[in-house]
């Protein structure tokens, strides 16, 4: 599959954003519409964990 415009990761190799191929995907999260939403990845992520932390413990 071609990379197009929306194809952004975050490398948790590299701990870095990468637009379309680059390392496996078993390395990153994404895809993402933008350069900035990767960037955000990991923020998202404990975004989320803490939610979910917090809904279980309801």
């Amino acid at each position: 599959m071609a990379a197009d415009d929306g194809d952004w990761w975050f490398c948790l190799k590299h701990m870095r954003v990468e637009h379309g191929a680059g390392c496996p995907n078993k390395d990153r999260m994404g895809p993402y519409e933008s350069e900035s939403a990767a960037a955000g990845a990991l923020a998202l992520a404990r975004e989320r964990n803490e939610a979910w932390r917090k809904g279980d413990e309801e």
